[in-house]
């Protein structure tokens, strides 16, 4: 009995340890929540400058702006759906695989603690690389729209200088 006391921490710290990570899983979850709502907000915002260059036909006159605008769309756009492509959340156990059940429900309470406690690290982890995946693609994304509105900016800019010079 004494060896076991040695090998597994008590029954207690244990199950404090589960809910300590079940909720930094649901903290994980609340945090891919808020990434799918930046994703959404910069798809429409993508979207309505490229309907404003649309409406004032400043993206279909052939010029580097133009150019440049397009280029950062489509860069912009193939950021935001690699944020947007499915990934599969990690879950564990898996309930479909009845072996694994059975060996779990077969474990001593305090085995089948520590083992539920590994579980959780581990989805911890495989979800923790798809979310700073999606995290940094939508931040790309960010940068690249922000340098596309710039140079809509001097588009604009330079459409309406050179039409006062043209006055001139």
């Amino acid at each position: 009995m004494a060896n076991n006391e040695a090998k597994f921490p008590d029954i207690a710290t244990l199950d404090l340890a589960i809910r300590d990570a079940r909720a930094v899983l649901e903290q994980q979850q609340q945090l891919r929540q808020f990434s799918l709502t930046q994703l959404n907000i910069l798809f429409v915002v993508n979207t309505a400058l490229l309907t404003i260059l649309a409406i004032s036909r400043l993206i279909f006159t052939w010029s580097w702006f133009s150019l440049i605008e397009l280029s950062g769309f489509l860069l912009s756009f193939s950021l935001l759906i690699y944020a947007l492509l499915p990934r599969q959340t990690l879950i564990t156990p898996n309930l479909d695989d009845r072996e694994t059940l059975e060996r779990y429900l077969a474990l001593p309470p305090d085995q089948y603690r520590l083992q539920m406690l590994t579980n959780l690290i581990e989805v911890y982890n495989a979800n923790k690389q798809r979310l700073d995946d999606i995290t940094q693609a939508l931040l790309l994304a960010s940068y690249a729209l922000w340098t596309v509105v710039v140079i809509v900016l001097l588009h604009i800019l330079s459409s309406l200088l050179a039409g006062v010079f043209k006055e001139f």
